[in-house]
């Protein structure tokens, strides 16, 4: 007995219909609801919980305004002149109600850097012992404050000051680096500011505004990576190349000329001291021998004790 073949499918099956069912409009509905609800509930919690990343950080005071921070060299055993670089920051700090880090290079593990490279963690653990300060000051140890009467916030980082000093449009590394400091830039915009001498940037005097930048650009600076590159001068060669190729820290940086904060004891090497000048550093000085440190020190010790005295 034969069946019959079941009828074959079109091969042209008619265009697909909407189901006329009213249940993909209630789902849709329903996603709606629940889409608005869970916006609503995303921005409870971020209002709760500060409202933006920025909101989060926390409003620095002020005090102290200022913190002083010098690195003590440990292969340099001459007691009496640490005692007259130390004697000459608590002054200075105490007068303008500062607070002071005075450490050694020892005091941190730097992993086999050299130990130039210790101001960048000590400028990192001021602000973790000050965290409510506004500016830290880093000043070598082979340096003077020479003039009492001059504040770092108003003498230097007063917005109208800075925009008055700060030099624009200007090669960061001379003489002639095609990477130049920001001609707009406001005062109230800079976080960092330093000076450059006859060889490029100079990092024996320095400000850092405190803040998140502040914490970025330390961290940025100290990395394993520029550290491995064992560039000639250390840190301040490293410091020339982030600055150079980090729009977001060039974006930051003031230059100023460099007798507002790192005047040089002679003209050999950048500009010299002049009475008036808030800072004398002893520029290429050796721990021994007729131009050492603590000899060129002593030439300036009895002005800077007799400035403060009548201060």
């Amino acid at each position: 007995m034969h069946y019959a073949y079941p009828p074959r499918k079109s091969s042209n099956p008619p265009p697909f219909l909407p189901r006329s069912s009213r249940i993909p409009r209630v789902r849709r509905v329903h996603l709606r609801s629940i889409a608005f609800f869970a916006l609503v509930i995303i921005g409870l919690v971020w209002i709760l919980s500060g409202g933006s990343k920025h909101g989060k950080h926390r409003i620095i005071s002020g005090k102290p305004p200022v913190v002083l921070v010098t690195v003590f060299d440990d292969r340099n055993d001459n007691s009496v002149y640490k005692k007259n670089i130390r004697e000459n920051r608590v002054q200075y700090a105490e007068k303008h109600g500062y607070g002071t880090l005075l450490v050694k290079a020892s005091d941190y593990d730097l992993n086999g850097s050299p130990s130039s490279w210790a101001k960048v963690v000590a400028m990192r653990h001021a602000i973790a012992k000050f965290p409510d300060c506004k500016y830290m000051w880093y000043l070598d140890q082979n340096a003077l404050i020479m003039n009492p009467h001059l504040k770092i916030e108003d003498y230097v980082m007063r917005p109208s000051n800075l925009e008055k000093n700060m030099l624009k449009d200007l090669p960061v590394v001379p003489p002639d680096s095609i990477i130049k400091t920001f001609s707009h830039l406001k005062g109230d915009d800079v976080e960092f500011v330093l000076s450059q001498d006859k060889e490029g940037l100079a990092s024996g005097s320095f400000i850092i505004k405190n803040g998140e930048w502040a914490k970025f650009f330390l961290d940025t600076w100290f990395d394993p990576l520029y550290r491995s590159y064992n560039f000639q001068k250390a840190e301040t060669h490293a410091l020339e190349h982030i600055v150079q190729w980090h729009p977001t820290i060039l974006s930051k940086l003031a230059i100023v000329p460099q007798r507002l904060i790192n005047a040089y004891n002679s003209d050999g090497h950048g500009a010299q001291y002049k009475d008036g000048d808030i800072a004398i550093v002893f520029a290429h000085c050796s721990n021994t021998g007729e131009k050492s440190c603590a000899k060129e020190a002593e030439r300036f010790s009895q002005q800077w004790r007799t400035s403060f005295s009548r201060a």
